[in-house]
């Protein structure tokens, strides 16, 4: 069948919106037509080159390219058909993908760590994790890969079941799309990572998508002071409305107002969630951190980031607790669901993180958006186009 999608040709490029050749499901796969795509910041990383590489430099050591591909891991849609052997799911199903496969066979599955699966850390090989050959091409025949095997840029995409989570059908697929990636990573960093209890104080910095996931995930788990932190007036303005106690423009203020809040003892854990961490912001978010706090490293960095640079004596002797997470070290199968009930239960709120809605043809305003701080969260509705 035909369809269409953002494709991205080689880094450094804008993302392209065109007709794409599908193959039907093989065995163990899943047709889904999506409803709704999230512009995650980590589309933006692939494409321009901080958690990528050109294609010339890929053919130069030997390897097999990223590009193109088709982008999006961030989604919700519906199920149209299903390959031989697939029980769990059937047409007319709704569901959310998830870019973090889960196998329910490795190691970390069978130990209750699903966010580190074996299968999910080779989502960024090209070719369907099936067989390893594609079934995404471009109308001149050359193979795509799908981001995260996902591929939500696009009307339609075929996936493996271990990448997509049955939802109820009365829920509304567009803010549901934000369980897929957003709202996991951020929730998860306060609630799984950070372990936010009753009367905390807690401070998250950067307020996008995962920013205010975290500000949510530290609210509804009991957080008193929420501090949040972000250069963009419009994302201090935001974050209020998910939560946070106070605003701030930078780690600056807020060393002086969480030094205020608590008489001197700091925030009982720190949230890092910019669209780029830098070897510079580890240092002011650990001086924010109390004695035997945790500070929680959730955004991304450039892939050529090896070291950082901290005051070690401080963070010894201190007991402080500094850890990274992935998809907020969250269960796909088990967290997406209990989300749901969150936001029917009015809690989650996510129809509110949507900003503004975009047609396919529009990625790259969207985009541009982003990167000016002018939304929270933009989402692709299919139904536009």
């Amino acid at each position: 069948m035909k369809s269409r999608a953002a494709i991205l040709h080689d880094m450094g490029q804008q993302w392209s919106v065109e007709e794409f050749e599908l193959d039907p499901p093989k065995a163990g796969e899943v047709l889904v037509e999506m409803a709704a795509a999230g512009l995650c910041h980590s589309d933006e990383h692939i494409r321009n080159g901080d958690m990528s590489a050109s294609n010339e430099v890929m053919q130069a050591y030997g390897l097999p390219s990223m590009f193109p591909l088709i982008g999006g891991h961030e989604g919700a849609g519906v199920v149209l058909e299903v390959g031989a052997g697939v029980t769990d799911f059937a047409p007319g199903d709704h569901v959310v993908t998830s870019f973090v496969a889960v196998c329910s066979r490795c190691r970390w599955c069978n130990s209750g760590m699903e966010y580190i699966c074996d299968m999910g850390a080779q989502v960024m090989i090209p070719g369907m994790p099936t067989d390893g050959t594609f079934r995404h091409h471009t109308t001149d025949g050359r193979n795509l890969g799908h981001l995260s095997k996902v591929g939500a840029f696009s009307k339609h995409t075929v996936v493996s079941p271990d990448s997509i989570v049955k939802i109820d059908p009365h829920l509304p697929l567009l803010p549901m799309a934000l369980l897929s990636c957003g709202i996991p990573t951020g929730y998860g960093s306060a609630e799984n990572r950070a372990k936010v209890r009753t009367g905390d104080t807690v401070v998250v910095i950067g307020v996008g998508g995962i920013g205010t996931g975290a500000i949510q995930g530290a609210r509804i788990n009991g957080a008193a002071q929420i501090i949040a932190v972000d250069p963009v007036e419009f994302k201090q303005k935001s974050a209020l409305g998910f939560g946070a106690t106070h605003s701030v423009a930078s780690t600056e203020e807020a060393a002086d107002l969480v030094r205020d809040l608590t008489s001197g003892v700091m925030a009982d854990s720190v949230i890092v969630s910019p669209s780029l961490i830098t070897e510079a912001d580890v240092q002011p978010a650990l001086s924010l951190t109390r004695k035997g706090g945790t500070c929680v490293l959730t955004g991304m960095t450039r892939q050529m980031t090896s070291s950082i640079g901290i005051n070690l004596q401080e963070f010894i002797l201190w007991n402080k607790s500094l850890v990274g997470t992935v998809f907020g070290s969250c269960n796909p199968r088990v967290d997406v669901p209990r989300f749901t009930k969150l936001y029917e239960s009015g809690q989650l709120q996510l129809d509110e993180m949507i900003t503004r809605r975009y047609r396919l043809e529009e990625i790259n305003d969207g985009y541009r958006d982003q990167l000016n701080g002018e939304i929270v969260r933009g989402i692709i509705d299919f139904s536009l186009d």
